[in-house]
Order: structure tokens, then C-alpha cells, then sequence
């Protein structure tokens, strides 16, 4: 457990360097340094694909995710605040960019008709049928932001109610909250469809 321990301390204080650097390299590039930029690109792509790869596992997919985050901070540099820490802003928009490519990936669909069945959302319906698969990604669509981010995170990507909250920096309990909500509305939407 000492190993472990060991672990943590040196990943925080990786975690606080990158913070630093990644927040100083991300001021310079706001105003206009070109070459802190790319040099911010370079380091952030390493920790997102790691990011990525630690959560999802290896799949053809990952690096299109890379390539569509990467675009995303470019899109957005001008929101950070150089006042507030980098790395949550960052991995917010890295874990919505992950979202986005798993609902693009037919086994985004196979994952949510098996997770969703599991509890018993679609009664005594049984499975779907492959058109019912693209109206399942509208299902989940048609949710809050907050509840849809919740049901994405533990019953697609498979975190635990732990890892979810923490991503979400929010309670558990608050977690288990929005995956239920979640689940109620995924409910009341399929009743409609079927009426």
C-alpha cells in the first residue's frame, strides 16, 4: 500500500506542475504567442488521450476524440479564465467531446439498449429493434444536460457512482439523484413513442 501511496503524492504533484505550466502557457497563447500555443496543444494531447484511454480503454474511436477536443479548446481558448485553475476546465470540455464520440459509435447504442434493460426501462417491451436504436439516441438526447451527462457517464462508460460525482464534482448522492431522474424521464419518453 506504500507503493500506492507514493503513487497519489507524485500524481498530484504532476497534476499541480501541469496545472501551472498548462495555465502560464494558456495565458500566452490568449495573447497571441503562437508558439506556446502549439507547445500547449503538444502536452494537453499526451493527458487527454491518457485521460481518454484510462476511462474507455483502447478503441478506433480515442483518437478521433483527441482530435475533436483539441478543436474545442481552440474554439473555446478565449473562455478560460486565466484566474481559475486549467485542468477542469480542460477535462470539462474533453469529458463532453468523449460523450459526443460515444453517441456517434454504433456500440454507444448496443451499450445503452443492454445497460437500459438491464433496468428494466422499456418493461415488458423486451429488446429493440435496429430502428429503435436511432430513436434511442434521441431518447437520450431529449435529456437535461445534467441528467443526460449522468446516465452517459455511469450506464455508458461504465464509472462508478464515485468516479461519475467526481467528474461531475458533485456528491454521489447527487449522482444517484440525476441517474434516476435520468432513468424516470428515459421512461416516460419511451411510454410516448409507443402510444
Amino acid at each position: 500500500m506504500e507503493w500506492l501511496n507514493v503513487f497519489m503524492v507524485c500524481n498530484k504533484e504532476q497534476h499541480a506542475r501541469d496545472e501551472k505550466r498548462w495555465s502560464s502557457l494558456m495565458a500566452a497563447a490568449q495573447q497571441g504567442n503562437e508558439a506556446k500555443y502549439r507547445e500547449l496543444l503538444v502536452e494537453v494531447s499526451d493527458a487527454i488521450n491518457h485521460y481518454l484511454l484510462s476511462r474507455l480503454g483502447r478503441h478506433h474511436f480515442i483518437e478521433d476524440c483527441v482530435q475533436d477536443s483539441l478543436i474545442a479548446i481552440h474554439q473555446a481558448r478565449h473562455t478560460f479564465d486565466t484566474t481559475r485553475l486549467f485542468r477542469p476546465w480542460l477535462f470539462a470540455i474533453v469529458r463532453h467531446k468523449a460523450i459526443d464520440t460515444l453517441r456517434k459509435q454504433k456500440t454507444y447504442h448496443k451499450a445503452l439498449e443492454l445497460k437500459l434493460n438491464q433496468q428494466d426501462v422499456y418493461g415488458s417491451n423486451g429488446g429493440l429493434s435496429p430502428d429503435d436504436d436511432i430513436s434511442q439516441g434521441q431518447l437520450v438526447a431529449a435529456l437535461s444536460p445534467v441528467h443526460r451527462e449522468a446516465i452517459t457517464l455511469t450506464k455508458i462508460v461504465g464509472l462508478t457512482t464515485s468516479e461519475a460525482a467526481s467528474q461531475l464534482s458533485i456528491s454521489e448522492s447527487a449522482l444517484k439523484v440525476r441517474v434516476h431522474r435520468a432513468i424516470g424521464q428515459l421512461k416516460k419518453l419511451l411510454e410516448k413513442e409507443s402510444v
